[in-house]
């Protein structure tokens, strides 16, 4: 599939074969160990954009590394996006020292993983030639689930203040043209737990008010993440109540924090799952990322008009 072709439909066409090559591993002067990736690719195609992937951190050891995410790593792979997993820092298949600078979250060292792909697409596409010259550098986007979503969020432009020295940070990335976040935190202050202020307080001073860059929010009605806040589902739709536009919301119903499964194929994390949701998840993002990236593209409209109205709709969608 060329990525240039249009579609008005809400799923693409026809999936291409797909080739991934893991690990392609990147050293970075100062990090403890090299900055490890998968690469998935559709066999066809030129100027092919680029989607860079945050795992998030869920109790298994694998889906939070390069190995999970196959959901929506193969779908965007086989309608057209070279998908680039990193495995970060926080990672449990690094078992890293817990006093490295950082831990556990490596909030910081997160965002500048995905700045250091972008960097270094050149040696990306030496390390998996069948790449070579395949490659939009003016198309690269962006997504994470969970605490992917706060390292993909920095990226798109939301901002915080480092506990450590109380200085404002901004990674924002003005390459990433657009991004998707999945289940992602909200704001800080008292819609945080006290407990999780204390061991994580970064999560206490998000601002999204300066996140400017598209972006399509993806939460479930059912995510009630007691351990993190006590505001309720409503809380992982705040980096779009509290971005500027253009932004876009989907609620799924009854989605718990999984989204019914994105994170990897029957995983036993996985509270909500359901391969619908899970189905509607893959096309939504595809076809928001692909109207974002390439103007008079339909296919957002028309998978929202597929997926989101109706009375078997399996969300509502907002924007802004």
């Amino acid at each position: 599939m060329s990525a240039s072709t249009h579609t008005t439909d809400a799923t693409p066409a026809s999936p291409a074969p797909v080739l991934s090559i893991a690990p392609v591993a990147l050293p970075v002067p100062g990090r403890p160990v090299d900055l490890e990736m998968r690469i998935s690719a559709p066999v066809t195609g030129d100027d092919l954009p680029v989607l860079l992937l945050s795992h998030g951190q869920g109790p298994s050891n694998h889906l939070s590394s390069l190995n999970g995410y196959a959901p929506l790593a193969h779908f965007w792979a086989a309608h057209g996006f070279v998908v680039i997993q990193p495995t970060h820092l926080s990672s449990r298949t690094l078992s890293l020292d817990p006093a490295t600078p950082g831990a556990p979250m490596f909030w910081r060292s997160r965002a500048e993983d995905m700045r250091h792909i972008i960097d270094r697409l050149d040696e990306i596409e030496a390390a998996a030639p069948h790449l070579r010259g395949r490659l939009d550098r003016d198309k690269i986007a962006v997504a994470g689930h969970s605490m992917g979503g706060h390292t993909a969020g920095l990226l798109l432009g939301a901002m915080l203040t480092d506990p450590d020295d109380g200085a404002e940070v901004s990674l924002a990335d003005p390459r990433v043209k657009a991004g998707v976040l999945l289940a992602a935190p909200g704001r800080g202050g008292d819609a945080i737990n006290e407990s999780v202020a204390e061991m994580f307080p970064f999560l206490t001073t998000p601002d999204f008010s300066r996140m400017a860059a598209p972006t399509l929010v993806v939460a479930g009605d059912k995510d009630d993440s007691t351990h993190l806040t006590n505001r309720g589902p409503e809380w992982h739709t705040d980096p779009y109540v509290l971005a500027p536009g253009p932004k876009s919301l989907v609620t799924l119903f009854d989605a718990g924090h999984g989204l019914g499964g994105v994170s990897g194929y029957d995983v036993a994390e996985t509270t909500d799952e359901d391969p619908g949701r899970v189905s509607a998840v893959q096309r939504l993002t595809w076809a928001y990322l692909r109207a974002q990236l390439f103007p008079g593209d339909g296919a957002w409209q028309s998978a929202c008009d597929a997926l989101l109205t109706g009375p078997d709709a399996l969300g509502r969608v907002e924007s802004k």
